[in-house]
């Protein structure tokens, strides 16, 4: 069974048993989440879609770690100025283990 889930206002494809990389939680490793905010529910003949949300559905995980993405570097420059600025950023996640996906 695969969901599809928002959170972070981003969207995530999800299955029980895999973990996914998503928006930085307010939660520390090894606590238990649960994630509402179900559009779609993709199971052969008994699959749902919300509008925009599925009622009584619900992802249960746990958090593995929170961590940081790889660097990213951000570099801007004006040519002929002898302007340049040069930047890194690092994006803070969570990295989430499906466990389970609850229908109400």
């Amino acid at each position: 069974m695969i969901a599809v889930v928002e959170t972070g206002g981003k969207q995530y494809k999800v299955a029980e048993g895999q973990y996914v990389d998503i928006e930085l939680l307010e939660a520390q490793q090894g606590d238990s989440v649960e994630l509402e905010k179900v559009l779609m529910i993709i199971d052969g003949e008994n699959s749902q879609v919300g509008q925009p949300y599925l009622e009584g559905v619900k992802i249960k995980g746990k958090i593995l770690k929170n961590d940081r993405d790889k660097k990213v570097i951000v570099y801007k420059m004006k040519p002929k100025k002898g302007t340049r600025k040069k930047n890194g950023h690092r994006q803070p996640f969570s990295r989430l283990m499906v466990e389970s996906i609850v229908r109400g």
